[in-house]
């Protein structure tokens, strides 16, 4: 006992010149006699810092930090036997020369594979500039945007889309809508993830694309000006002004966007009808629609720090757009598709108007310095959408004679839908490796919509449905995670009970229909690392998609004398069973072997009658769908000025599902995407970007889906001491990018071709003013998962 010596336990803390803590400051103890250093750290997010082991003798502490001074402690003795020293508080002043002399010269790449996401930085990125956020997310890698806005991930659909880390609760239109009219400049990064934890929302059998909007990180006041104009059938323009102000404990933010554009697009069908006779008649359908855009969006908060270690906050957004949308459809209807027995023209017009109002208030308490923290939020947000449409459709015979009548038809279909969301997460750190998380949640959804029709422009709209749908969704979940050397290992746990319940009031028909279930969602991560540049990760997660609301409204809606859409109230939610295999060489090159299996897939599901020759369209729940798939990503460097990536993903997509439309569906098909970016910055100041995309064919449930291909390009500049920055960019160079499908089953035999406006030029100019030092923090709400399941939300 004699010959074993005593260490001790040197403690301290650093802050700043308002006595806030320094976090992540180098720490080191020096000896006095030689100032050889003895041990060294890093400050935690409160300021403080621990040094062990450290035998009898003196000593001084130095702290650094970029863009302050460096200080020093008085001598410090530790005599022998001592097993704890305390250090008085270090405080560390602002160097105002350091701050200027630094300069930050390193990028984030485009594309990032990180262990269990895929992330697309667009924030400098110059084929960002001017572009929406749908536009941008058509260029992640994998994801993929079908002719109705669907958006899916190798393939499969069901994608669930956060903002900032929140659910959407939207449908596929209202979430176009609300991608549409947000500022691709106002984006930080994309993250896709296939495969997420417990942690995250259940919803989504493909993922979860994050989108992570920017957030000053400066003190002081600063923000920026971007101004952009754009032309490709129509003119475009976009503002946004963001402004950010940090002083003490207080940080608030605002930004305002606003964008003008028009979208044309040119639709063709050709269906086939068999009558039960065996006799066919040929439909050629030309639909030129004509679209007008103005945008609104904005959003404003801020947070403050009542101690180091609670922080609150509140954040305010919303936008107001408004849409007008021209169409003149000339359907041929004939014996075949070059004769025309007889034909008819509806001319419609239809106004459009989309407002959001959404609050969040959040609360931050750390717990202690380990990591153990505690965090609420409380979400509400009310869309409210109105659309207000007219048609007047014509007859005529094959000479061009009207056969007889206008018939005028009008809708006023106001809709109405209330999001209320609470949840608080857990963290607690119980040992230096092993992490336990845990969390609730609970959301309550009620949608609103009421059709009104007239059969004549002098005639009084009148009620001819009425659709309510509340859903409420508790949640609870545990995870676990742990390393062991060089294995890591996730485990958790979330379960979600529903309740719904769809009533809707049509011609004097009510109906009603209510679930209540109770789901629990697994999943699993285990990652192994094999040496310095070799690592393999196994993972299994099980997830939900539940059907959107306007899918279920059981009213048929006539869109012409031959076409109709009509909902489904018996729609059931789909469940997936996703599994994947990755491997990483060198923390760049990136395989990733999938496997996914779901039941009752909800999908889109053409319909023919035979005896009024009526096509409509509805969703069904098919048996099963199958999904593998392989993915490769590497990134790489040509030149010093020339770096570049390549993604490439083979897939196969199965259907199967019996006694569908009278027969059993059986349908499936191999196919693959590649996407490469290069960039290029061959003169200091300037940076390039080109962009190519490609994609096979695929069958999707009753549709097949031809190949899509296109090639984007911009160029940048920045100067004014980089404050200033233009950007040049070209969306579908070569004006290549269709969306097109057929559909051959049973009684179907559809061939659709729609043409996008795609080929889009755009100039924007960026200007950032004010301070430029320090940070700011960024906090993320729970409500963005129920939005995505609305319509016309952006």
């Amino acid at each position: 006992m004699a010959q074993t010596k005593t260490t001790a336990k040197v403690s301290g803390a650093l802050i700043d010149e308002q006595g806030k803590p320094m976090d992540y400051a180098s720490v080191s103890l020096l000896k006095v006699a030689d100032s050889t250093i003895v041990k060294g750290t890093l400050s935690t997010d409160a300021g403080t810092y621990l040094l062990d082991n450290i035998s009898a003798g003196t000593y001084i502490v130095k702290a650094t930090a970029v863009g302050y001074s460096k200080v020093i402690s008085a001598p410090i003795t530790i005599p022998e036997g001592a097993t704890t020293i305390k250090v008085n508080d270090l405080k560390m002043a602002t160097d105002s020369k350091s701050l200027q002399a630094v300069t930050v010269t390193t990028t984030k790449p485009l594309i990032e594979h990180q262990a269990d996401r895929v992330v697309m930085n667009v924030e400098n990125s110059v084929l960002a500039a001017g572009n929406s956020a749908m536009d941008i997310l058509q260029r992640a890698p994998g994801v993929s945007v079908d002719k109705d806005d669907n958006i899916s991930i190798k393939g499969k659909q069901g994608v669930t889309v956060m903002i900032n880390d929140k659910l959407t609760y939207l449908s596929s239109a209202q979430l176009a809508t609300l991608l549409r009219s947000t500022d691709g400049n106002t984006i930080q990064s994309i993250e896709i993830i296939t495969n997420p934890s417990a942690k995250y929302d259940a919803a989504g059998n493909s993922g979860i694309i994050n989108i992570k909007l920017k957030k000053n990180k400066q003190t002081g006041t600063n923000g920026s000006i971007i101004l952009g104009e754009g032309y490709g059938a129509h003119w475009k323009d976009n503002e946004t002004l963001t402004l950010n102000h940090k002083e003490g404990d207080l940080n608030v933010f605002g930004s305002f966007s606003h964008n003008r554009g028009g979208r044309l697009q040119n639709i063709q069908i050709k269906r086939i009808i068999t009558d039960t006779a065996g006799k066919k008649t040929y439909f050629n359908q030309f639909s030129p629609l004509d679209q007008e855009e103005y945008n609104n969006s904005y959003r404003f908060g801020a947070d403050y720090d009542l101690s180091s270690k609670n922080t609150i906050g509140f954040v305010l957004n919303g936008y107001f757009n408004t849409e007008s949308d021209n169409n003149d459809n000339r359907t041929y209807i004939g014996r075949d598709f070059n004769t025309v027995d007889s034909s008819l023209r509806t001319v419609s017009k239809s106004s459009q108007s989309y407002k959001d109002f959404a609050i969040n208030l959040n609360d931050t308490y750390k717990l202690d310095t380990a990591g153990q923290q505690l965090t609420a939020d409380l979400d509400y947000s009310k869309f409210r959408n109105n659309t207000n449409s007219q048609y007047m459709t014509d007859y005529f015979l094959p000479n061009g004679n009207a056969l007889h009548s206008s018939a005028f038809l009008g809708n006023i279909t106001p809709s109405t839908i209330t999001i209320r969301t609470a949840k608080a997460d857990y963290t607690k750190p119980i040992t230096k490796t092993l992490k336990f998380e845990s969390g609730i949640k609970y959301s309550d959804v009620r949608t609103d919509n009421n059709l009104t029709q007239t059969l004549a422009a002098t005639s009084p709209y009148l009620s001819v449905n009425h659709f309510v749908y509340d859903e409420k969704i508790s949640a609870g979940y545990v995870n676990f995670s742990d390393n062991f050397k060089s294995t890591s290992v996730q485990v958790g746990l979330r379960a979600e009970y529903t309740s719904s319940k769809a009533a809707g009031d049509s011609a004097n028909v009510s109906q009603t229909i209510t679930r209540n279930y109770l789901n629990f969602f697994p999943s699993v991560f285990i990652n192994q690392t094999l040496g310095k540049k070799n690592e393999i990760g196994v993972s299994y997660s099980r997830r939900i998609d539940r059907p959107q609301y306007d899918n279920l409204n059981p009213f048929t809606f006539i869109l012409d004398p031959y076409t109709y859409v009509r909902g489904n109230p018996y729609l059931k939610p789909q469940y997936t069973n996703n599994f994947e295999l990755n491997y990483t060489y060198n923390k760049t090159i990136t395989l990733t072997l999938a496997y996914s299996h779901t039941t009752d897939v909800i999908t889109e599901v053409p319909g023919t009658d035979p005896a009024t020759k009526v096509a409509f369209i509805t969703n069904e729940n098919l048996q099963v769908q199958t999904n593998y798939s392989a993915n490769i990503y590497t990134p790489y460097t040509i030149a010093k000025w020339w770096e570049g990536n390549i993604n490439l993903t083979g897939f196969y997509l199965g259907f199967k599902s019996n006694g569908l439309e009278g027969a059993n569906l059986d349908r499936g098909q191999n196919a693959f995407q590649v996407r490469t970016t290069q960039t290029f910055s061959p003169i200091d100041g300037y940076k390039a970007e080109l962009t190519a995309n490609y994609q096979t064919g695929l069958t999707y449930g009753l549709y097949y889906v031809k190949p899509q291909y296109s090639t984007d390009a911009g160029i940048s500049h920045s100067f004014a001491n980089k404050k200033a920055n233009l950007k040049l960019s070209m969306s579908d160079i070569f004006n290549w990018l269709h969306n097109d499908v057929t559909s051959n089953y049973q009684s179907n035999d559809i061939d659709i071709t729609q043409k996008r406006e795609s080929r889009i030029t755009r100039l924007t100019f960026t200007y950032n003013f004010g301070s430029n030092s320090i940070k700011s923090r960024n906090h993320q709400s729970g409500l963005e998962s129920e939005k995505g399941r609305v319509k016309g939300s952006n």
